[in-house]
């Protein structure tokens, strides 16, 4: 536990901070320095409903209650007033509020892939090129677009009453301290933002059928909200909070991506490739996205529905040997033109192509394939996925000096960083302290509150490098990658 301190010798300003996941609320208090207070955190479980048709959705009440038990046990624990508040959750998250503040729609998760026929009528009714470069999104199940029109034409009784649409943040906040924003990042991951402006996009809202009125001011990090309700504990008295931010957003700050020389790959249940840049990014390539997240900067990447979730399938389908020792030798030992090629999208595909039916595809597979060998090969194809979101990365922000690896699946199959150097031939730094999503939110609401104080190092692991003589292999597995999209996804 180095990467924390004593409540002792802990320096203020103190930030509370929260994360609202797919599968847990968890909080903790943290110093000026971003380091975690010990004996001041607490996580909640919970779990998304989800159904045979795409559902995929959470109770906010259920979330907000959690969040206020969270504040208040934290707020306890702690042996100092505390100067703010930040929270981020899952992103692009959607809940219905009546006139009297109430939610009157479960809140819809990024995961919920019922608006699927939707995103094919907006294709066909809008440009997408050209509303990708001004909201930094194409159309895809994740933002809301789809989700407005599928509520709209399935639901148009409950579409009617309601008064207010808040991300799953939003709605906490309303319940928690009476009032409410939404945070740029969080505005951004609608995919309704209009990223030059900083403002709800006119043209998408008349398209979907809701009014710009209708959605929470959008709150820059550097502009807190003073809360409307009496404090939650005496320690929050003096307490701002600050607006509800993405996850992605901070889970690369907490990360150490705090500037376009690191690239942060993500390996959780799902995964991504991001960057922060300075600007906008004028010419936005199609396979990615671009969230603009505050006054000055924007977060530039791209998603993997599967990379957890695809190590989850084959430990479930496959009988693999019990010794993670086999798998893990398995995946750095030298390279095989035998290995099947595998498209890892059991769940469908976001970047670099956003079709949403792809499916996985093992290709090449013979008798003498061994469940070892099929693990392999999906593993390359995950780290295949992160290269073709690395060349478009570069291709517009420039070569990153390094990639640092966070997420569970860095620490849980650790031989997944080495396939992913010698497939994207950079140098790849596992950062190993947990909870980093939450440290960035942490981190998102010291640089205001202190921004002369500077941030404690994250911890990290060795550097993994690419192995030398395995480019040929890797350049040729690229170029059979793309082949094998191109006719079988792409058609």
């Amino acid at each position: 536990m180095s990467f924390s301190v004593e409540p002792e010798q802990a320096q203020s300003p103190f930030v509370l901070a929260l994360d609202v996941g797919s599968t847990g609320t968890r909080g903790g208090l943290f110093d000026a320095t971003g380091l975690p207070v010990r004996g001041c955190r607490l996580k909640i479980p919970h779990a998304f409903t989800t159904g045979s048709d795409g559902t995929t959705v959470i109770d906010g009440d259920q979330v907000a209650d959690e969040l206020r038990q969270i504040v208040e046990f934290v707020a306890g624990s702690s042996q100092h007033p505390i100067a703010g508040v930040a929270l981020d959750t899952f992103a692009a998250s959607l809940v219905g509020v009546d006139a009297d503040g109430n939610a009157i729609t479960p809140c819809f998760t990024y995961a919920d892939s019922r608006c699927s026929a939707e995103v094919d009528q907006l294709r066909q009714t809008l440009d997408e090129d050209a509303t990708q470069q001004r909201t930094g999104t194409r159309q895809h199940t994740g933002y809301l677009p789809p989700r407005f029109l599928w509520l709209r034409e399935t639901d148009p009784d409950t579409f009617g009453r309601v008064r207010s649409w808040m991300s799953l943040g939003e709605y906490a906040y309303l319940k928690l301290i009476g009032t409410t924003a939404a945070g740029t990042s969080t505005a951004a991951w609608t995919g309704m933002l209009n990223r030059r402006e900083g403002t709800w996009d006119a043209e998408l809202c008349a398209l979907v059928g809701v009014e710009v009125e209708q959605f929470s001011p959008i709150a820059h990090p550097s502009q807190p909200l003073t809360p409307k309700l009496a404090p939650l504990h005496p320690n929050l008295a003096d307490a701002v909070w600050f607006p509800p931010v993405a996850d992605g957003f901070s889970s690369s700050l907490g990360a150490g991506g705090t500037d376009s020389s690191s690239i942060v790959a993500a390996a959780a249940t799902s995964g991504a490739m991001r960057v922060l840049v300075d600007g906008l990014v004028d010419d936005l390539p199609r396979g990615l996205w671009c969230y603009r997240v505050d006054e000055n900067r924007s977060l530039l990447g791209g998603a993997l529905n599967d990379v957890g979730r695809a190590v989850s399938w084959l430990q479930a389908t496959l009988r693999l040997p019990g010794e993670p020792e086999v798998l893990d030798a398995a995946l750095r030992a030298d390279p095989s033109p035998l290995t099947p090629l595998v498209l890892p999208w059991f769940t469908g595909e976001r970047s670099t192509g956003w079709v949403g039916q792809a499916r996985a595809e093992f290709h090449r597979v013979s008798a003498g394939t061994t469940p070892v060998d099929l693990y392999r090969a999906t593993i390359e194809g995950v780290a295949l996925s992160y290269q073709r979101m690395l060349a478009q990365l570069t291709q517009a922000a420039g070569g990153a000096q390094r990639v640092l690896a966070t997420g569970s699946v860095t620490a849980e199959v650790p031989g997944l960083l080495q396939v992913l150097a010698d497939t994207i031939g950079v140098d790849v730094l596992p950062i190993t302290i947990r909870r980093s999503t939450l440290h960035g939110t942490a981190m998102q609401a010291l640089e205001i509150l202190t921004p002369e104080t500077p941030f404690a190092p994250v911890d990290h692991g060795d550097v993994v490098r690419p192995v030398a003589g395995r480019e040929t292999h890797y350049r040729e597995r690229v170029a059979a990658f793309a082949d094998l999209y191109d006719k079988v996804v792409a058609r």
